[in-house]
């Protein structure tokens, strides 16, 4: 089951790649840069007050995922769903990919045990992972925003950016 709290004017991984194709394949490229998925997800402290860590974002043909270990920032997002994602820094350029929207936790065993499995398929040629436990918990990211940044390479000062926004 997905619990999505407040997500009308919100799309799936999905909904979005099928409306702007070009935008969700150059951010998934940033998200998978590193083979991986890699990326600071930011929450909403109980204070109101922003928090900021690294994810292993998943994305599936249809959703944008992440297993997330008990932590401040899985209570973060039990109790007030609103994030931000950003991409790991490029080495050679600031090229980026932000989304922002609302997640909600994903108990279904169907949705959940192909990306446990996906998560540790992923990490099979750096180290030998199992798949997430039942205290990892999933969740399934919708996007309200998304925002591609190009640039020629470090310290461009005229980056490009392609800014999207949920209708």
């Amino acid at each position: 089951m997905v619990n999505l709290p407040g997500s009308g004017d919100m799309m799936s991984w999905k909904e979005f790649r099928v409306e702007q194709p070009d935008l969700a394949r150059a951010g998934a490229g940033l998200l998978y840069h590193f083979g991986v998925g890699l990326a600071f997800l930011g929450t909403v402290r109980a204070d109101g007050g922003p928090r900021l860590h690294p994810v292993c974002p998943l994305l599936t043909e249809d959703g944008l995922y992440a297993f997330i270990v008990p932590s401040p920032k899985q209570r973060d997002l039990h109790r007030d769903g609103r994030y931000a994602m950003h991409s790991f820094p490029m080495e050679d350029n600031e090229d980026a990919f932000y989304l922002s929207g609302v997640c909600g936790d994903v108990s279904d065993p169907q949705i959940r045990d192909p990306l446990a499995r996906q998560f540790a398929d992923e990490r099979s040629d750096h180290a030998q992972m199992p798949p997430p436990g039942g205290e990892q918990h999933l969740f399934e990211f919708r996007v309200q925003t998304a925002m591609l940044t190009r640039t020629t390479g470090q310290g461009d000062a005229e980056p490009r950016h392609t800014i999207w926004r949920s209708a």
